[in-house]
């Protein structure tokens, strides 16, 4: 039974959605801030459950040595090391739809204080003032908005702007013409969206790219007596710049839920009139906060129960629907990578999978995945499914990828094909109804030969006396075969065998079958299957 560790405050129905799927829970809540007693124990966990208290450091991550998935009941995952994390192979998983409602409704109230001064007007008449002349605050309807950033949340706030009749602009490098058209949007460039905004708000995670997105520099394309709202990251605003702009009168106004540095005790915000400052409350609505409990439990629930796979932020997602049509092809990528891994001596350059048929139409990423976990692990015994492609990507590997309609006699088949300095190797496969991965192509030669665990690889010249000379050196050694499988490219051509063992083949034996001269190679392998 998979076991996880809840480290963070979470709703007590999601605890019990971790019991009822079968998942050995600890609640701990006070846990997460506790640094050295979380090191201490976090080897005993397959999944880990927080929120943002819990640190999820580097150094936390090495002493998760059973570690397979982290959840966060939330969008952010600053508090993770995701790098580490993906190194580690562990997948990390958030909740991105739970409380996007909620962090837009809040993004849309903090623009309606803004706008018509509903704080400072609110302290000032339970002071026992009638200031009704000192707040005269701004109509929002015809006004423009500016959306950075039009995902789960953007898309929302987008929505609700249209609805309060007003004119919606929005920047989003990801933002398709269609679903512009769809949320009844204006979908123009960053620079222009500062030119043209009333309101700015932020919903765009943070990344190298946008940290300090809002400087100096963005400030000043605005129009003046432009307002600012940020409900999505501190780090998206320079606070010092901002805090210029506040004073010059360039910025009328900002709605700040967020800060560079959180808890934000003490800020030169706090001391300006036209700042609305409020604890990172976009998420903070008892339906939210169950949402995302709710979500992230039965996620990883899926996950350590099913292999389902989803809002995974380092791993291709795989629904509980797709896992089990899928599980015998991802072993299937799994195996022909392994191949290719243990023939392969010389560093590999380029790598192209090909999807052909029906594969070609399933959760590619996924296999894509699975292959290079399988082409890597000769060399490196821990990677997977979630390392794999950052360890492609740190070797400088080309990876294509390659999608056709059905082509052969199979409905459908993957190809894997590595390039290095000195030669290019290929292998293909297939499922076929019993659920187990056959290799039906090496080298371009043909041939069906089902996946054992342990197996023999030979190459030579096609000649009489191939066969026997196998089975003979074999038969005198001990060696006992279960399964034998041959291919040729043509007469007299270039000729593998393919040989299922029922255990290792000895070293003694290997070194006698490599110095026959009619044996151009010989290569033990094995594969994480079954023994027949």
């Amino acid at each position: 039974m998979p076991r996880v560790l809840v480290s963070d405050k979470l709703s007590p129905t999601a605890v019990q959605i971790f019991k009822d799927r079968g998942v050995e829970v600890d609640y701990l809540p006070d846990l997460g801030k506790d640094k050295d007693k979380l090191l201490e124990v976090i080897g005993q966990y397959d999944g880990l459950a927080i929120r943002s208290a819990t640190k999820v450091t580097e150094k936390l991550i090495n002493a998760a040595t059973n570690l397979k998935v982290i959840g966060r009941a939330g969008i952010g995952v600053d508090n993770v090391d995701i790098p580490a994390a993906s190194r580690k192979g562990i997948i990390v998983m958030n909740t991105p739809f739970g409380n996007s409602i909620t962090t837009a409704e809040h993004a849309i109230a903090m623009m309606f204080a803004l706008a018509r001064e509903l704080p400072e007007a609110s302290a000032s008449t339970k002071a026992g003032k009638w200031e009704k002349n000192r707040f005269m605050g701004v109509e929002i309807t015809g006004k423009t908005l500016g959306v950075v950033g039009c995902g789960n949340i953007g898309s929302i706030v987008a929505t609700r702007g249209v609805g309060l009749k007003m004119h919606v602009i929005a920047f989003d490098p990801f933002l398709s013409d269609s679903r512009a058209q769809e949320l009844g949007v204006e979908k123009v460039e960053l620079d222009e969206l500062l030119a043209r905004a009333d309101f700015i708000t932020l919903h765009t995670p943070m990344t190298d790219k946008t940290r300090g997105m809002i400087n100096a520099d963005a400030i000043a394309k605005m129009k003046k007596g432009v307002r600012i709202i940020n409900c999505a990251r501190g780090g998206l605003i320079v606070e010092q710049d901002l805090l210029e702009g506040l004073k010059s009168g360039k910025v009328a106004g900002a709605a700040l839920d967020v800060f560079e540095v959180e808890p934000a005790t003490e800020s030169p915000f706090f001391g300006l009139e036209n700042v609305i400052a409020t604890p990172h409350l976009g998420a903070s609505t008892s339906e939210a906060q169950e949402n995302v409990a709710l979500q992230v439990a039965e996620q990883m629930s899926d996950y350590l129960i099913k292999g389902a796979v989803s809002n995974a932020i380092n791993m291709p997602s795989i629904t509980a629907e797709e896992a089990p049509k899928l599980k015998p092809f991802v072993k299937l990528a799994e195996v022909l990578g392994a191949f290719v891994g243990q023939v392969t001596e010389e560093p590999i350059k380029e790598v192209e999978i090909l999807f052909d048929g029906v594969t070609a139409s399933m959760n590619t990423r996924a296999l894509i995945s699975a292959a290079l976990a399988g082409l890597i692990r000769p060399q490196v015994s821990d990677v997977n499914m979630v390392s794999a492609p950052i360890m492609v990507k740190e070797r400088g590997i080309v990876l294509s990828e390659v999608k056709r309609d059905k082509s052969g006699v199979f409905d459908g088949y993957i190809k894997l094909t590595v390039t290095t300095e000195k030669q290019t190797r290929s292998i293909a496969g297939t499922v076929f109804s019993d659920g187990k991965p056959r290799f039906i192509q090496i080298k371009g030669i043909n041939l069906d030969a089902e996946v054992g665990q342990h197996m023999l690889y030979t190459t030579n010249p096609d000649a009489p006396g191939i066969i026997g000379l196998l089975g003979t050196i074999c038969g005198q050694n001990g060696v006992n075969i279960a399964n034998f499988q041959l291919g040729r490219n043509k007469p007299g051509g270039d000729a593998i065998a393919l040989l299922y063992l029922d255990a290792p083949f000895p070293e003694k034996v290997l070194a006698e079958l490599r110095a026959n001269p009619k044996i151009a190679s010989a290569k033990p392998l094995k594969f994480d299957v079954a023994a027949a």
